[in-house]
């Protein structure tokens, strides 16, 4: 695909590259004239550098428009090849395996989803993650080899490598070197994320938090996590245990969040969502059991959210997860914020829903190959995660 790092020939070609590639993606079909305004390049200069990129498949001649009046000969355009190459942002969850798909700018061609039992063995999961992709790839016509790299996210901590250090939420998901099978079945770069760090990522590029560069996200269940973006960048953390606030209770041995929102003293289910919703919906209805365990799952959580937020300070807070659907959850931790931190954040709903894990896992895959593209030396002059 036209990697633009490694064997050329010099540093300033490369830099030149870039230049012209960047100043192609962002117009619309623009002359050579027009690169040479935008880049301050000479002509010379970008007629070898565009050679060189449809050389590469990355650019190509773009048709002339129908209709336009002419007079003399017209001016060449050239285009970015969105359709070069494709990415996959694949969610592996407890209950289901949902994938996008895209061209190189990340504009989704198609989707898919199929529901997986939480109680399958990792290698029944594995099988649907692949299944579910090969579907998506077929049913759009899309060559496996034509895939250049795939984002995939999922519960648990995740090690740089793409090994799952530590999965309460999947069985047989701790230790599994996820990223390492995964690459042997697409053959291609695969990057892997938290979940919540997914979805963090995922509003920050096209969600709640456009306009926001130091944001928590909070993926909001019986264990919540939270992903958060310091100065437009993810934290990590060390060994990418940032953000597992669903933990906290521990520090003080308090009940765990199974029990707290229990009606009956019998734990739920970590993973029973709907038995969660219901006791929700009990607690609009008024019933007071089920008032008072939504009362103490909300202290909880804000008590947890405001960990983070007297860490990190962060402009804007954005809750997601099964809670983004459920009423009742902005106006305590608005308040409870309030009185607990020093400099209260934004607090809002997930604009990007249930899609939020899958379109951070597909701007991964996509933040990967823009470093391919617009690498000079190891310095990636594109936005990273």
């Amino acid at each position: 695909m036209g990697r633009l790092t490694g064997g050329d020939p010099s540093l300033l070609r490369r830099i030149n590259s870039t230049v012209v590639l960047h100043a192609l993606r962002a117009a619309d079909s623009p002359t050579l004239t027009d690169l040479v305004q935008v880049t301050g390049l000479s002509r010379p200069t970008v007629e070898g550098v565009v050679e060189g990129l449809v050389e590469a498949g990355l650019v190509a001649e773009a048709a002339a428009g129908e209709g336009a009046r002419r007079q003399g000969r017209p001016a060449r355009r050239f285009r970015f090849r969105t359709e070069a190459g494709h990415l996959l942002g694949i969610e592996i969850g407890p209950h289901r395996i949902a994938a996008l798909l895209s061209d190189l700018s990340g504009r989704v061609l198609d989707s898919a989803q199929r529901p997986v039992a939480e109680t399958a063995p990792a290698e029944e999961r594995l099988e649907r993650v692949r299944a579910v992709a090969a579907d998506l790839l077929r049913r759009s016509g899309v060559p496996r080899s034509a895939l250049r790299a795939v984002g995939v996210a999922g519960p648990g901590i995740v090690e740089a490598d793409g090994t799952v250090r530590l999965s309460t939420a999947l069985p047989g998901w701790t230790g599994l070197r996820l990223g390492e099978r995964l690459r042997r079945s697409f053959r291609c770069p695969v990057l892997v994320e938290n979940d919540a760090n997914a979805a963090a990522v995922a509003e920050h590029w096209q969600g709640a938090a456009t306009g926001s560069d130091d944001i928590v996200f909070v993926l909001a269940g019986l264990s919540p996590g939270a992903g958060s973006l310091i100065g437009g960048r993810l934290h990590r953390g060390f060994g990418g245990a940032a953000g597992e606030i669903g933990a906290l209770h521990l520090l003080g041995r308090e009940a765990t969040p199974e029990k707290l929102l229990s009606t009956t003293g019998k734990p739920l289910h970590p993973l029973d969502e709907a038995q969660v919703a219901a006791v929700f919906a009990a607690a609009r209805e008024g019933a007071p059991q089920a008032r008072e365990a939504v009362d103490r799952f909300l202290a909880r959580l804000v008590h947890d959210v405001a960990a983070l937020v007297l860490a990190l300070d962060p402009e804007l807070v954005v809750i997601g997860g099964w809670a983004a659907g459920l009423d009742g959850v902005l106006k305590p931790l608005r308040r409870e914020l309030a009185r607990y931190c020093l400099r209260p954040p934004q607090v809002v709903l997930s604009q990007l829903g249930e899609t939020a894990i899958t379109t951070g896992a597909l701007r991964l895959a996509l933040d990967h190959v823009e470093g391919e593209l617009f690498a000079v030396e190891g310095a990636v002059t594109s936005r990273q995660r």
